[in-house]
């Protein structure tokens, strides 16, 4: 019977591996949810089988549950226009839906130097704009977002760090490995120089990528964080079979 037992828990042990953790440093409250590759199934939403915005994380959901999967944890997944379509490259399952975008573009985003969050199966990589135009990196999935928070080990130079501009903050951290990557939400309102320092001191990640301000939400039930509010566009998440 025993022997029984354990080969069940075996069985439904879950394959995926991402998790969320919350944390205080230098006297700010964070979450910090990690996804790790090969094991977890990590990808961007946009819109459903209609072409409708999913915008809101439970309608996601409900949509994932039909194919037999559930959200492990989701964020928003990079800026957006008043239609919800993004801002600057966007690349679902090898499809492109929007060019990239090599000015400054609007807002946050044009705080050059901005990237992209480039990811597939194997790696994930966030290249700052100009270096990934040249590349032309090929990417299963992709978001182009702004600004850099680090870059190569170094906080965005126009980041100020006595800023007074403060909001709840998101972003995206990739390891050096290009294995792990750790999506940040700040639970109080900061400014930028401290969010970027949160990834460069206390996750020891060089490379950072600015997900939004006002708009930043975390969704796992898992962990019991349901953040509601208006329609995003770009969805990251990570999905995993259901039960």
């Amino acid at each position: 019977m025993k022997i029984y037992i354990l080969i069940l828990a075996i069985w439904f042990t879950p394959v995926w591996s991402a998790e969320c953790l919350d944390f205080e440093f230098k006297e700010t409250s964070f979450t910090a949810c990690t996804a790790n590759l090969p094991n977890d199934d990590i990808r961007l939403f946009l819109r459903d089988k209609n072409g409708k915005n999913f915008g809101q994380f439970q309608r996601l959901n409900m949509s994932l549950t039909e194919q037999g999967l559930n959200i492990v944890f989701a964020t928003n997944g990079g800026m957006y226009h008043a239609n919800r379509s993004p801002v600057g490259l966007y690349v679902e399952n090898f499809t492109q839906y929007s060019p990239l975008i090599t000015g400054n573009g609007p807002g946050n985003f044009g705080l050059v130097p901005n990237g992209v969050f480039c990811f597939n199966k194997k790696e994930f990589q966030i290249i700052e704009t100009s270096k990934f135009a040249l590349t032309k990196k090929p990417c299963q999935y992709a978001t182009q977002s702004g600004p850099m928070l680090a870059i190569d080990g170094k906080i965005h130079p126009k980041f100020l760090k006595d800023g007074s501009s403060k909001f709840i903050r998101s972003g995206v951290g990739v390891t050096k490995n290009g294995l792990k990557a750790v999506f940040l939400i700040s639970n109080e309102a900061i400014n930028f120089y401290q969010f970027a320092s949160t990834f460069l001191e206390h996750l020891d990640i060089d490379n950072a990528l600015y997900l939004d301000g006002n708009v930043s939400r975390l969704y796992s039930p898992k962990y019991d964080r349901l953040d509601f509010g208006f329609d995003l566009g770009p969805i990251v998440a990570v999905v995993a079979p259901d039960g």
